[in-house]
């Protein structure tokens, strides 16, 4: 009768087998996307310039009335006016300031993060995560301050930034392995020690938070989700991120913060 055989050889023991092969992850360079953050810049220079009008609007016509000039007059977050139909107020604020301190730490915040977060995320989906953080921090800071409550500052819409950071590296953490830990280590702290700060009597402290809220909602959904692909040497970033994502993350935001503002308005 004959015999025939897999595997082994007559003889051999199964543990003396050399082992196969196993792949390992082989780090390999990848060019980031080179796109010219304009959408900031041009964020920056009207946020400077409007800030410029307020100071001239002082200097021809004088204050308001308590220390507000008046572009504040229309343009900030007054909770009564709101309630008065001026909706506008849930994102103007974001273009004005109250100091030359308080416009230079927000501008350089938003050209630090924002020229970064920028070039992965494209103008439009950058535009769109800036003014939902202003809009979403704007709507959580009238809803949980007083019927006089009042702010200006582009620090909503920072926070923002600063909460599409950490999910934009935490869903591509992969990718930008040891990287990704120290970015969302550092945003964070950044974080930690802003809230913190912001408990100090006189800045709007749910502003931030809201702001960090709709940030992080809208990131979840329409960050970009970068895979490699390509042949080597000629590898490149493809976004797997896909436009109905992005939509929804949008909706999400104004669904939610817009209904957190009609039960301010008129139920609560």
């Amino acid at each position: 009768m004959n015999e025939s055989f897999t595997g082994q050889e007559p003889g051999t023991p199964l543990a003396s087998r050399p082992p196969e092969p196993v792949s390992q992850p082989q780090a390999v360079r990848v060019a980031l996307p080179a796109l010219v953050p304009m959408a900031t810049y041009v964020i920056l220079g009207f946020t400077v310039l409007v800030y410029l009008l307020q100071m001239a609007s002082v200097a021809v016509f004088g204050y308001a009335v308590y220390q507000i000039d008046w572009l504040e007059v229309y343009g900030a977050r007054f909770n009564q006016a709101i309630r008065m139909g001026e909706l506008w107020r849930f994102i103007t604020p974001v273009f004005l300031h109250g100091s030359v301190a308080h416009i230079f730490f927000n501008m350089y915040a938003l050209f630090s993060i924002g020229s970064f977060l920028e070039r992965h995320f494209g103008h439009k989906r950058f535009l769109v995560l800036y003014f939902l953080g202003a809009f979403s921090g704007n709507v959580f800071s009238f809803l949980l301050t007083g019927e006089n409550g009042y702010s200006v500052g582009a620090s909503t819409a920072v926070f923002g930034l600063i909460a599409a950071e950490v999910i934009f590296f935490y869903q591509n953490r992969k990718l930008f392995g040891g990287q990704a830990k120290q970015a969302i280590t550092n945003a964070v702290f950044i974080i930690a020690i802003n809230l913190f700060i912001g408990l100090t009597p006189g800045i709007d402290n749910w502003g931030h938070v809201g702001g960090l809220l709709g940030g992080a909602m809208f990131a979840w959904f329409a960050s970009p989700r970068w895979a490699i692909t390509g042949i080597s040497p000629d590898f490149r970033l493809e976004d797997q991120r896909e436009l109905r994502e992005t939509v929804v993350g949008a909706s999400m935001v104004i669904i939610v913060f817009g209904a957190l503002a009609a039960w301010a308005m008129f139920l609560k």
